[in-house]
């Protein structure tokens, strides 16, 4: 059984740094970060593959690092450099298969999510 808890969240003035914590357990593919900002569509923020492989947004790339602790079954997401932009409900998820990808519809299960919140 595939289970996803997000833990972590919370609010930061820009500029400033928040790490998720995903307790992530059961799954056999890959594992990935994914957010939903109000009024906008679910987009992928990073994906962390099989070998350890990761892969990120545009919009995150050089200020958000995934991270995973295989033997405590945890994923993380530092994020540094918050913008207001980035405000958004943050979703852990998983695949059946491994995938290279960013695409909601390639991932299997999802976590109930955790809300970050960047000020001005």
């Amino acid at each position: 059984q595939v289970q996803l808890v997000e833990s972590g969240g919370g609010s930061v003035q820009a500029g400033g740094s928040l790490r998720l914590s995903c307790a992530a357990s059961g799954y056999t593919g890959s594992v990935a970060w994914f957010r939903r900002a109000p009024g906008k569509e679910r987009e992928g923020v990073a994906v962390i593959v099989t070998g350890g492989g990761t892969y990120y947004a545009n919009s995150v790339e050089g200020r958000f690092t995934i991270s995973r602790d295989i033997p405590k079954k945890m994923l993380y997401l530092q994020m540094d450099s918050l913008k207001p932009e980035d405000t958004a409900m943050y979703y852990c998820a998983a695949s059946w298969s491994v995938v290279v990808s960013l695409q909601p519809g390639d991932f299997n299960y999802w976590g109930q999510g955790s809300q970050v919140t960047v000020s001005s």
